[in-house]
């Protein structure tokens, strides 16, 4: 009789059977090629933009609207509103680059031969640009909010001391609402002014004339005051013959102070306060602050399809449809956040048409490049997980 017995080998488990570790080699391959090119594209439009608007904050310190002492402050805060508004701009060219460049080197074939398909492709991108959204979206709900509150804030404090910025030598000047007309030859390295004329209407209608050898500005305890020395001082009504000539070693001219006045710009609301709203506009930015992280996932899932649209057409053969693609996609933005501020459409739909709309451009490029067989079998496939 023989007895059945079952052999059993113990061999060690290969590669194939082992845990798979969370970012493989084509992970951080394509993670660290993702950030140094979106790094470098974001830092080229960041310079662009900001420097167009830091033109038009020295055109303001040049006319004496924003003082040196927070120009490099505002510049910095633009620099991040600026930046966190852009970012998904720069990681759909950043995804089309790096994997154009991979198609064009033919290093996406070789992977593909690996065994790596596109859902492979997916993994290592999205593992770059989902940290990368969260990080967006809480840059863009309350980084940026706060960036713009603080520019509101500094311009608004800054406009207080506005009046006296505008002193320079051999130019007129008028300062508190026109009653005070300013006007000095020279201005010495410590900001001592020579031969300073000064035309100060009171409050009583008459009018005085002041002419002094110097002048310097003061800070007192009940404001800030034009104080004059070795000088004569003219009074009177104009058109009367009743003036009062009196000469003085020292004469003080006090400037009004501005109110400060902060605007409540939408921009700089709290995010927390638009979730509780219920008013069109709020909404509407509410709804520009989630496009910013639902813009970079929904470009990078385009994207992916998109590099490998003109394989010969070099790292750059793709740019041109991405810009098509991104300008459709920020203008319909825009357009759909107008029609929701003026209540023209209901709230959810200016996101969902949007965002649907890229949803299916995406699908329609997988469709294109894998058909539509593969499409729906992974879509299935999906569903059974």
């Amino acid at each position: 009789m023989i007895e059945e017995t079952r052999l059993e080998a113990n061999w060690p488990q290969g590669t194939y059977a082992a845990r798979k570790p969370l970012f493989g080699v084509l992970d951080r391959m394509i993670a660290t090629d993702l950030f140094k090119t979106m790094l470098s594209v974001w830092s080229v439009i960041v310079v662009i933009i900001v420097s167009r608007k830091f033109i038009k904050v020295l055109d303001q310190a040049i006319a004496g609207e924003i003082s040196n002492d927070v120009l490099l402050t505002i510049l910095g805060l633009r620099t991040i509103i600026a930046g966190v508004t852009f970012l998904p701009a720069a990681t759909f060219m950043a995804v089309l680059m790096v994997l154009g460049r991979m198609y064009r080197d033919q290093e996406m074939s070789a992977l593909q031969s690996a065994g790596a398909g596109a859902g492979a492709i997916y993994r290592s991108v999205f593992q770059f640009v989902v940290p990368l959204s969260l990080a967006a979206a809480g840059l863009s709900l309350y980084v940026a909010p706060w960036a713009e509150a603080t520019t509101e804030q500094l311009i608004s404090k800054d406009r207080q001391s506005a009046d006296i910025r505008g002193i320079a030598p051999g130019k007129f000047s008028e300062y508190s609402g026109g009653d005070l007309v300013f006007y000095v030859e020279d201005i010495g390295k410590d900001k001592t002014m020579h031969k300073v004329f000064v035309q100060h209407r009171q409050k009583s209608g008459s009018l005085a004339v002041v002419n002094a050898e110097t002048g310097r500005l003061e800070d007192l305890p009940d404001g800030r005051y034009i104080v004059l020395q070795q000088g004569e001082r003219i009074q009177g009504q104009p058109g009367e013959l009743d003036y009062v000539i009196e000469e003085f070693n020292q004469y003080a001219v006090r400037i009004d102070g501005k109110e400060a006045f902060v605007r409540e710009l939408r921009e700089a609301l709290p995010s927390e306060r638009l979730w509780n709203s219920d008013k069109p506009p709020e909404t509407a930015e509410l709804q520009r602050r989630l496009g910013i992280p639902f813009g970079a996932l929904l470009l990078s899932f385009i994207a992916v399809p998109l590099a490998q649209l003109s394989p010969r057409g070099g790292v750059y053969g793709n740019i041109l449809t991405g810009f098509l693609i991104f300008f459709i996609y920020g203008n319909l933005e825009r357009v759909s956040q107008g029609w929701v501020t003026k209540a023209v459409i209901p709230p959810w739909l200016g996101p969902a048409s949007v965002y649907g709309l890229l949803l299916a451009i995406g699908l329609v490029y997988l469709a294109r490049f894998f058909g539509w067989k593969w499409l729906m079998l992974k879509v299935k496939a999906s569903r059974t997980q």
